[in-house]
């Protein structure tokens, strides 16, 4: 088989696969983004091996996370998260403070570097928030002030994640640059808060002039083009490019409506978003589980990972009440793809071991898997009027 015959049918296993078994959960009452996930675990290198990550798969898979983000944007004014702004700050600090520092002196206490130490407290500071926007639309709870603040904190834990990377970056050369991190850390937090306050009114600019134009389904064609354009400037930031995609959705959502952005860009999610959470699974290697020596390590890790998200966002939004504090919590959970950079970084620098690195392989992988039915069993009791709910 040709090279694209190839390509055809890794789509095809992964499209039919993800889709098959996240049926198989919803007939179970579970996230169908588990069952994607599963899929990915189930057709990956770990047990059939039938679909292999390459450079192709993992664009695509990017491209997937891109519009889901998107269209999750597309359902968030931006007055929704200014409304939520500072608990969502509160929520980001706290859950970024917590799991640095407990993965920092869990991995000292067992004698490990100081270096590798702080890579591990790196990537237990990221947050997914493509596996809990996924829950969170799944479950029509979308407009709720639990996913404001959560679709807030995951934009400011992100600003601030990669300000930590930068920190234990620049530690791995030997010394940090304080005046390139300061350079940094503005650029991240002024491009956020530029697309937040002002993006919706600079688009509203444009309504006059989209009017004009001959084009088919001109509108949507544009909203792509911000779409992409700020999610490569993310990129170039050092942002995540979902991240872009978010504020993308979230300057254009006051037009989303009249111009039926969403169920334009719905049919595209639909689509590549499966690709993302299947490819996810696919990175799982099974067998790295069983080193000796590593069990306990990634045991602990994983129990740090999911507690000191808890408790810390958990904090940060208790005063939205205990119950909402506690979805907020899990929903901040799932470090996925993430903490997969973060890791993927420290073994390129060679500042972390091959056994830290699939520990914290491993953590993504069991806080992407474990936050996802444990939050649609918490958003399926009653939602209280912080919510936002009739």
């Amino acid at each position: 088989m040709d090279h694209s015959g190839k390509l055809l049918l890794e789509l095809f296993l992964i499209f039919a696969g993800g889709k098959l078994l996240a049926e198989v959960f919803e007939r179970l009452r579970q996230p169908a983004v588990v069952g994607e996930l599963l899929a990915g675990v189930i057709l990956g290198p770990s047990i059939l091996a039938l679909v292999q990550p390459s450079n192709l798969t993992e664009g695509l898979a990017e491209i997937g996370a891109i519009f889901l983000l998107f269209t999750i944007g597309l359902e968030t004014r931006p007055g929704d998260i200014l409304e939520v702004g500072g608990t969502a700050a509160l929520v980001a600090v706290v859950g970024v403070a917590v799991p640095f520092c407990l993965g920092f002196l869990y991995l000292r206490v067992i004698d490990h570097s100081i270096v590798e130490s702080i890579f591990v407290g790196a990537a237990l500071v990221a947050t997914s928030v493509g596996i809990t926007a996924r829950v969170l639309a799944d479950a029509g709870a979308l407009s709720t002030t639990v996913a404001r603040v959560i679709l807030g904190a995951a934009v400011l834990d992100d600003i601030l994640g990669m300000i930590v990377l930068a920190i234990v970056s620049s530690l791995s050369a030997g010394q940090v640059n304080y005046t390139s991190l300061g350079v940094v850390a503005f650029e991240a937090i002024s491009f956020s808060l530029l697309v937040i306050f002002f993006g919706s009114r600079v688009v509203g600019r444009f309504k006059p002039a989209v009017a004009k134009l001959h084009a088919r389904n001109s509108a949507f064609v544009l909203s792509i083009v911000l779409c992409l354009g700020l999610s490569l400037a993310s990129l170039y930031i050092g942002m995540a490019a979902i991240i872009g995609a978010f504020l993308a959705g979230l300057a254009l959502a006051d037009y989303s409506a009249q111009y039926r952005l969403r169920e334009n860009a719905h049919p595209i999610m639909e689509f590549l978003s499966p690709v993302f959470f299947v490819m996810l699974g696919a990175q799982v290697n099974l067998r790295t589980v069983a080193r000796p020596g590593l069990f306990t390590v990634m045991i602990v890790v994983c129990v740090i990972a999911i507690i000191s998200k808890l408790i810390g966002c958990g904090l940060g939004a208790l005063s939205l009440g205990v119950k909402d504090a506690l979805r907020i919590g899990i929903g901040m959970v799932p470090r996925g793809e993430v903490g997969l950079i973060v890791a993927g970084v420290g073994l390129r620098l060679h500042t972390i071991s091959d056994d830290i690195y699939t520990v914290v392989l491993v953590m993504s992988m069991v806080t992407t898997l474990f936050a996802p039915p444990v939050l649609r069993i918490l958003l399926a009791r009653p939602i209280s009027r912080s919510d936002g709910a009739e």
